[in-house]
């Protein structure tokens, strides 16, 4: 790591953790480093299920957290198709999708914390995915989730959500510049995307799920770049 108090780290974050708990983990390094309390923030949250790249900015570097903000991104991110989630992700009430458009009632999870039933008959062929796919590429309006960070009249929408609130998102222009299939075996699908600043991965899944007419949830999700910033540059690995 570079002895000036004023860098940019790139970190791998593993699963499990919170962005804020990974800049807790290097500010307590530097701090034991410097002898002294040292300035960390971040760039741009990762959920705590996902994994990967984490720009962290220390020092005098902090002034510049906007310009971070701003830059585009690469994930990895595995779609079940077959079931939705709550949460869009595996922290959610995990459903069986009907054939008929929505969840089913009464297909909540097993004690393993698996769904009771098996997926829906809808499988589909992997030309209709690649099709999809393609059409998702460009600008477009997506709408913030629920379970998000965004605040709503002075409060962030997870809590909102959380006590079963009534309340509206707003949506945002976003570029999804590629996608394309990295892996399919179903109910398993596994794409990489490239998007602009600001684009939610589980809202795309949960998308690509509505239009498949499968219904869709991720399962694991990786951020691999970050504008140029890449993560097998990254310097420390929290695990």
């Amino acid at each position: 790591m570079d002895e000036s108090e004023n860098q940019i780290i790139l970190v791998d974050k593993p699963a499990g953790i919170s962005s804020f708990g990974a800049v807790a983990r290097v500010r307590r390094q530097l701090t034991e480093k410097f002898g002294h309390k040292v300035k960390v923030g971040h760039t741009g949250t990762l959920d705590p299920f996902a994994t990967g790249l984490l720009i962290l900015l220390t020092g005098k570097m902090t002034k510049k957290s906007n310009e971070f903000l701003k830059l585009d991104k690469v994930y990895e991110a595995t779609l079940r198709l077959g079931y939705t989630s709550t949460t869009g992700d595996p922290e959610g009430e995990i459903q069986l999708y009907s054939n008929e458009g929505g969840p089913e009632r009464g297909s909540a999870r097993s004690s393993a914390g698996r769904p009771w039933r098996r997926a829906g008959r809808t499988r589909p062929e992997l030309n209709t995915i690649e099709s999809t796919l393609s059409s998702f590429v460009g600008k477009t309006k997506q709408q913030v989730p629920r379970f998000s960070a965004v605040k709503i009249n002075g409060e962030r929408a997870y809590k909102l959500a959380r006590k079963g609130k009534n309340f509206e998102t707003p949506t945002r222009e976003i570029e999804i510049y590629s996608i394309e299939i990295l892996e399919y075996n179903y109910p398993e699908l596994k794409i990489r995307t490239h998007v602009s600043s600001g684009t939610y991965i589980r809202t795309l899944a949960e998308d690509i799920g509505k239009k498949l007419g499968t219904g869709a949830y991720l399962t694991s999700l990786r951020r691999t770049k970050i504008g140029n910033y890449d993560i097998k540059d990254a310097i420390i690995n929290l695990c």
